[in-house]
């Protein structure tokens, strides 16, 4: 994946120092943004699950249960939605995984022009709920969460994630 398109993002507006706004000198050591990209078919859904899982094992980002089940949550329908709905037009999609001081960001990037919205609850309906889904478990988690498009005309929809919430302690 390209940065192209992504502004800002979600970090905070501080740089993510302490409660006294100082941090030591230099990254953590589970710091920094790892992307991957995969083909835009059902094996990747949980392939990319447990891509991001091992990734922040591995890097020992210290977020609780409840985050790492959020942030998968979080990945399982980013992606499924490529799968589903923009694979025509994106047969690869990428996964961005950044972390911060005290937050962490997922990312997935598609090529379809179409900036899905998150729908309403309709209880006759049996699909169509995965961005509310991710909308109200980044809430829920105390992040924020958008899409946005690519200067290639693609999107990237993103959930950035505290690493400590008082929801989740």
């Amino acid at each position: 994946m390209e940065n192209e398109g992504r502004g800002s993002g979600p970090r905070p507006e501080d740089g993510g120092g302490g409660p006294d706004g100082h941090r030591p000198p230099g990254p953590l050591p589970y710091e920094g943004v790892w992307r991957f990209t995969a083909a835009a078919v059902d094996p990747s859904v949980p392939q990319a699950r447990h891509a991001v899982r091992d990734l922040l094992a591995r890097q020992g980002v210290p977020a609780s249960d409840d985050t790492v089940h959020a942030l998968l949550l979080i990945v399982s329908e980013l992606v499924t939605n490529v799968v589903r709905h923009a694979a025509l037009l994106s047969p690869v999609f990428g996964v961005e995984v950044a972390v911060g001081p005290e937050w962490v960001r997922v990312a997935v990037e598609d090529e379809h022009p179409y900036r899905p919205s998150a729908l309403e609850t309709d209880h006759a309906r049996t699909g169509g709920r995965g961005l509310l889904l991710v909308r109200e478990v980044t809430r829920e988690a105390g992040g924020v969460c958008d899409v946005e498009h690519t200067a290639r005309g693609g999107k990237v929809v993103w959930a950035a994630l505290p690493l400590k919430h008082p929801g989740f302690l």
